[in-house]
């Protein structure tokens, strides 16, 4: 049996697991969880039965098995398959919506498809919260239309209030951040309108926004001459190698290399 299985629980609200596994030849008993299965194939495909009910998954769909109900799993082909699977709890989708999930587990949509797989890209081990909550916040509301079938194009979003209010709290809380759910409360609306919103007003998302403030305020520390690992800490970077990561994408350079050119 051949098996290459990576997984952690990310800082992120909402989500209980990140699982990403490579099968040849292993076979899911029958099994229930207490989250919701948020289940993408990559290589391959998937054959389970759900509820008694046999059912397929591939790269053509993105697939969501409900909290308590029974389901294994194997591979179709001899192959075997590769997957990344979102573990949710179970109120990010709510109790009322698992009958549906049972009748209609696989969406064929390529725009949740996309949503779920940036949002893997985003849960990586210095994960950006705000980036991670506000990714999680579309797929959990794209997901919530395909269960209520109601699948329809979002209503424009213009909250310039809203909006600003939100840059006014990022500049505040530079450097600790701003949980997505916490601010979205607070100014009374819904995670992916202020998202929608701030991104309409300020020509990109909150997260984006964040780590280019972050980034400013690096550059004025090196220039300083602060090292780059105290730098990092001092702008709400994870570490030295985070900063670099995000320097290097909005400058070409290193901190490091930046620094010096003083």
């Amino acid at each position: 049996m051949a098996a290459d299985v990576v997984a952690w629980r990310p800082a992120v609200p909402g989500l209980t697991e990140v699982f990403h596994a490579r099968f040849t030849d292993h076979v899911y008993p029958a099994h229930t969880h207490d989250a919701w299965t948020l289940l993408l194939v990559d290589d391959g495909a998937v054959r389970y039965d759900l509820d008694r009910h046999p059912h397929g998954a591939s790269a053509a769909a993105v697939t969501l098995l409900p909290p308590g109900v029974p389901h294994d799993g194997r591979s179709q082909f001899p192959g075997g398959f590769r997957k990344r699977v979102l573990y949710l709890e179970p109120a990010t989708l709510g109790e009322e919506r698992v009958g549906r999930a049972v009748d209609r587990p696989a969406f064929a949509d390529p725009v949740l498809r996309d949503r779920v797989s940036r949002l893997h890209a985003a849960l990586t081990p210095a994960t950006e919260d705000l980036e991670a909550a506000s990714r999680l916040a579309f797929v959990v509301e794209r997901l919530g239309r395909h269960l209520d079938r109601a699948v329809t194009p979002p209503d424009p979003v213009r909250d310039d209030r809203v909006a600003d209010r939100l840059r006014d709290l990022l500049d505040a809380r530079l450097v600790e951040g701003l949980p997505l759910e916490a601010a979205a409360a607070d100014l009374g609306v819904s995670a992916t309108h202020l998202v929608r919103a701030f991104t309409r007003r300020h020509g990109l998302p909150p997260h984006r926004y964040l780590t280019g403030r972050r980034v400013d305020r690096a550059r004025r520390l090196l220039l300083a001459g602060m090292p780059p690992a105290d730098v990092a800490q001092a702008v709400g970077f994870h570490d030295q190698a985070h900063l670099t990561r995000h320097f290097r994408r909005m400058l070409a350079t290193t901190p490091a290399a930046y620094a010096r050119s003083a």
